[in-house]
């Protein structure tokens, strides 16, 4: 007669603690009643696999510098993440998954980077945490290139994603795994889960591509598995992405969503509702569990999975001793490590910033570049690039060479033409730490990077972006390449400080504030026409910049108008006030560089440089004018371009807009009349 297998033995416990993942995803959305149980259950499976005999990880601390990265880039899917993170032993408590998506709870709807403990990004916008994973496994690349010796690896890690149906759908995963595949990034493992079920209904109503062929394309190492409840099989396929070196791997992974459930197992309704109180017992009925129990924990189940915290801190003991050996054995290289991981130098990175006094008149593309240049000479942690407008932007440091496969220690980054992808690299790498991640392309194309933007103001992240060809002085390439609305646009995001500095000098205080920006990330507006070099001897130093706004020039009398400018159209002030003069107008010139800065001034600071009582204000800004009226007031008037540009020579283009001299003393001239 065959033996009943004891409810202990090893399969056994795997399926309570898979089961564990399941019913707690059920019903905390469930009491939610909102929510996505579908993909958590029909992952649960590799999850459990993957977070208990893979994951390096100290769940007491999550911020351990060697630690695996696994990102959830199926965002919706959270309730798999925080299941995992209470049931390894994170401090999240059982209570916080009960509270889910509720005011306050640590279980926001989509995971939140800085809010959860163990959660490594922002996911929920399908495709970006693909592509911030890509982003940290360049950079644990880097790293390791940089600081490794013999016997001595002080980096050595690997960056896991789970994504859906619905990342792999979306055109920045695309840029982001070709990237990747080109690379050749052989630490970074993603589990594609292929449940064919989106929102719509089966994927087969919009996704009938071979997802395996076209990753195979990119030159990643595809595996594929084809019972996502198969563990062995998941684990052969993670063992061997783990020993390819040469190439990223996927794991194609047939799934079923919402999987135990009778009614809704393989439907789309499972993706994104709660399954129902009668379907979750119908469901934990099925899977063997106690139908009226609600966020039950078997012991047996929760002993597992916290075996993770001890191997947890064996684990960074022994990396924490390592370290030791190494930091007296490379003393240096252990300085610039800790320099590199605090976001703070040791060293005067600043020191060899060119003052550009007495220079000729320079684009601030152009300044940008010298100034970048010099700071990476003294700041090696700077890495970035430029999604292939690295001549244009000026964005190439001349000191280093290339990143590519076989150099990663390079500093260059050939993002290629990937401006979105670009984008949530650079977020992944700043979530990594260790570098000081900067990406640029020409100001028109920070839409195609927007959504990456406004993941790194939401996580405050200090990522860099250089914007250049600011305005419609780009010229003959026209409309499509002239922003207009860009610097709204850009203005409109929260936590993200828009610089666009009038001259090289206030482009040097920029670039200074942009490294020292430490929870902001900061977009620099830069012109790619020549601007006169404001002479400091005459005018208010360009660390004033910091303000936000600032007095350039004072009339010798009280202020009969306020004449305020950014970037390009500051000179252009300081014209008007001359021409003011000779018809006994004062005028106030004020270099505003940046709102968001302004705006952290206090009241008296902001009343000192534009006095309520001076009501005669015009704003000067090549783009449109929505947003100046807050600084102009009803009585004041804006001189801008709402409309789209027109392809000829820039400087044509910028006078027939009207943005000269003469049309701001005409406009003030109707003001004070």
């Amino acid at each position: 007669m065959k033996k009943k297998k004891a409810a202990n033995s090893p399969k056994s416990i795997d399926n309570l603690c898979i089961n564990t993942i399941r019913t707690l995803a059920m019903d905390a959305v469930q009491a939610a009643n909102s929510g996505h149980p579908g993909a958590p259950m029909g992952l649960a499976a590799a999850a459990y696999l993957l977070w208990t005999r893979f994951l390096k990880h100290n769940p007491k601390n999550p911020d351990w510098l060697d630690r695996d990265r696994f990102v959830l880039s199926a965002g919706h899917a959270s309730m798999l993440l925080y299941s995992l993170l209470y049931l390894t032993g994170y401090n999240l408590d059982l209570k916080e998954l009960k509270n889910f998506r509720q005011w306050g709870s640590k279980t926001p709807g989509h995971p939140e980077y800085g809010h959860t403990p163990g959660v490594e990004t922002t996911t929920g916008p399908l495709g970006q945490g693909f592509a911030n994973a890509v982003g940290m496994a360049m950079t644990e690349r880097h790293l390791a290139a940089v600081f490794n010796r013999s016997n001595q690896k002080i980096v050595d890690h690997y960056t896991y994603v789970m994504c859906g149906d619905g990342d792999l759908m979306e055109g920045v995963a695309s840029e982001a795994a070709s990237l990747a595949g080109h690379l050749g990034l052989g630490k970074l493992i993603c589990i594609y889960d292929d449940n064919k079920i989106s929102i719509e209904g089966g994927t087969e109503l919009a996704f009938t591509e071979n997802v395996a062929a076209r990753f195979k394309a990119y030159r990643w190492h595809v595996l594929r598995v084809n019972d996502g409840n198969d563990l062995p099989a998941i684990q052969k396929a993670l063992q061997e992405a783990k020993t390819e070196t040469e190439k990223p791997s996927l794991i194609v992974m047939r799934t079923h969503i919402a999987y135990g459930s009778p009614n809704k197992q393989d439907t789309a309704g499972a993706h994104g509702a709660p399954l129902g109180e009668d379907e979750i017992r119908l469901t934990k009925e099925n899977l063997g569990w106690p139908a009226t129990e609600k966020f039950f924990v078997p012991d047996k189940a929760l002993k597992v999975f916290r075996k993770s915290v001890d191997k947890g801190k064996k684990a960074e003991a022994a990396w924490q001793k390592k370290y030791l050996t190494y930091a007296k054995k490379q003393p240096e290289l252990a300085r610039q490590w800790e320099d590199g991981i605090s976001g703070k130098s040791s060293q005067r990175w600043d020191a060899g910033i060119p003052d550009f006094k007495g220079a000729k008149p320079i684009a601030t593309r152009a300044a940008s570049g010298q100034v970048l240049n010099a700071i990476a000479d003294k700041l090696p942690t700077l890495i970035g690039g430029s999604a292939d407008l690295a001549p244009s932007n000026n964005t190439l440091l001349k000191a280093s060479f290339d990143f590519q496969k076989g150099a990663y220690e390079g500093r260059n980054i050939r993002f290629g033409v990937r401006e979105h992808a670009m984008g949530a690299i650079l977020n992944g790498m700043a979530l990594h730490k260790g570098v000081q991640p900067y990406g640029g392309t020409f100001l028109v194309f920070a839409d195609y990077c927007r959504p990456a933007i406004r993941l790194a103001a939401l996580m405050k992240l200090p990522v860099i972006y250089v914007f250049t060809h600011d305005s419609v002085a780009v010229g003959e390439d026209g409309p499509t390449h002239q922003p207009v609305e860009h610097f709204a646009a850009l203005r409109a995001i929260p936590g993200l400080i828009v610089v666009r500095p009038a001259d090289a000098t206030e482009t040097a205080a920029a670039w200074r504030l942009a490294i020292r920006s430490t929870m902001a990330p900061v977009a620099l507006i830069l012109s790619r026409q020549n601007l006169p070099v404001l002479d400091r001897s005459l005018y208010p130093s360009a660390t004033m910049l910091s303000k936000g706004a600032y007095i350039l020039s004072d009339p010798q009398r009280t202020p009969d108008v306020i004449l305020i400018g950014t970037g390009s159209e500051v000179s252009l002030c300081l014209e008007a006030q001359a021409l003011l003069a000779k018809k006994n107008v004062a005028a106030r010139v004020v270099s505003m560089p940046s709102w968001e800065l302004y705006e952290k001034t206090t009241q008296r600071y902001k009343d000192s440089v534009l006095p309520p009582e001076v009501s005669a204000r015009v704003a000067v800004e090549a783009g449109v004018g929505m947003g100046w009226e807050r600084y102009v007031g009803r009585k004041g008037a804006i001189i801008g371009i709402d409309r789209f540009g027109a392809s000829a020579p820039g400087s044509l283009v910028i006078k027939k807009y009207g943005i000269k001299a003469s049309a701001i003393v005409s406009k003030t001239m109707q003001l004070l009349s």
